[in-house]
């Protein structure tokens, strides 16, 4: 065997031997799992709503099912939003990942608000807004939302002035 494909055969295989030990690392040598990797689970009936983040207009309630939208990670939120709740034109600088658990939503791309532009969609429904994309919602009925994404996310208004932060 010429040197250079002993020495590719030699790093896989212990390429693969690491494998197992690897594994042992993450799971811990009694197959525990470790403190990074953590199963969650959040049962409906247990949810306990609170404020909404101050970037959105006062009336929408939260509940963080998964990391924290200001932290750096994947994160999992659930929105619920009062009959009429409207969320004027904003955008993200990373991509949103929307899907309706109940009640009826309406989010539609844009930098001006038009109730007539948008056609609110029933539960089920997903939307996916791409990083930079201006947008607004409005919720029907009173509505359930749950946001995708990866944080720190953030919320810039179109105009400053729709802002909650800044009132």
């Amino acid at each position: 065997m010429n040197k250079h494909l002993l020495h590719t055969v030699a790093i896989a295989l212990f390429s693969l031997l690491g494998l197992p030990l690897a594994a042992l690392a993450v799971h811990g040598a009694a197959g525990e799992h470790a403190t990074e990797a953590r199963v969650s689970t959040v049962a409906g009936d247990q949810m306990q709503w609170g404020a909404a983040p101050p970037s959105l207009p006062r009336g929408a309630q939260a509940i963080a099912l998964l990391g924290h939208p200001s932290k750096e990670g994947p994160f999992v939120l659930r929105l619920k939003f009062p009959a009429g709740f409207v969320v004027p034109p904003h955008c993200h600088s990373k991509d949103e990942l929307v899907t309706v658990i109940s009640g009826r939503f309406a989010i539609t791309t844009g930098e001006k608000f038009d109730r007539a532009a948008q056609k609110a969609l029933p539960s089920g429904s997903f939307f996916h807004l791409p990083a930079g994309t201006p947008h607004y919602a409005w919720a029907e009925v009173e509505t359930v939302v749950q946001i995708n994404g990866i944080g720190p996310f953030d919320v810039t208004y179109v105009d400053r002035k729709d802002d909650p932060r800044a009132q």
